[in-house]
């Protein structure tokens, strides 16, 4: 899952979002001081992506766009985000507009104390707009532009995640049907491991 999915599979509360998505650029190492629901938020990053990378609906998912490649995890990740995205309403009982808005206001006081690199991503995220990119399959493109610019010229001679465009929109139905019979399996995983009283933002 990316950076959307994260945020959502979180309690509603914004240093265990904040955690949930650091978890990956910190290597889901948190500073001294960092907040208890920071540090859980990065737990339930880890606990999430165990859990994916070994589902056997997402294997399919990976399997449907080639034999081989490096890349197809990132894709799916992405690509699952996007699918969450237009399917919001059935997970999630404020709008996107308003769940980001509230997130990106609660996340702007959060970071003031923070160390400058987590400071930096967080900011860099809430500025970017970066949790409400994958809303359209031209967004998505873009997505999968933005990430082949951070990739090594070794790895891009080898193949880009833009390479895996044309087919994810050739299957786009079987990709969405799979994130359909996967994600709520997924919450309900994220809900054992975490308060599910605090997952107020959920259906």
């Amino acid at each position: 899952m990316n950076w959307l999915a994260h945020v959502f599979l979180s309690e509603h509360n914004s240093e265990f979002q904040i955690g949930n998505f650091l978890a990956d650029p910190l290597k889901g190492k948190a500073w001294a001081s960092a907040s208890d629901d920071l540090i859980k938020g990065m737990k339930t990053h880890i606990l999430i992506d165990v859990y994916t990378d070994s589902h056997q609906i997402v294997s399919r998912s990976k399997a449907r766009l080639r034999e081989k490649g490096l890349l197809k995890s990132v894709v799916i990740d992405v690509v699952y985000d996007y699918f969450l995205s237009k399917n919001w309403d059935k997970y999630v009982g404020l709008s996107k507009v308003d769940f980001l808005l509230e997130f990106s206001h609660n996340a702007r006081a959060d970071i003031l104390n923070y160390p400058d690199k987590p400071k930096t991503l967080v900011k860099n995220l809430i500025e970017g707009n970066r949790l409400d990119k994958y809303n359209t399959l031209d967004q998505l493109k873009n997505a999968f532009e933005r990430i082949d610019s951070r990739l090594s010229p070794k790895l891009l001679a080898r193949e880009s995640t833009c390479s895996y465009f044309e087919k994810v929109c050739k299957i786009e139905s079987e990709l969405e049907s799979d994130f359909l019979m996967f994600f709520p399996e997924l919450c309900e995983y994220v809900k054992s491991n975490v308060d599910s009283k605090k997952l107020t933002h959920w259906r």
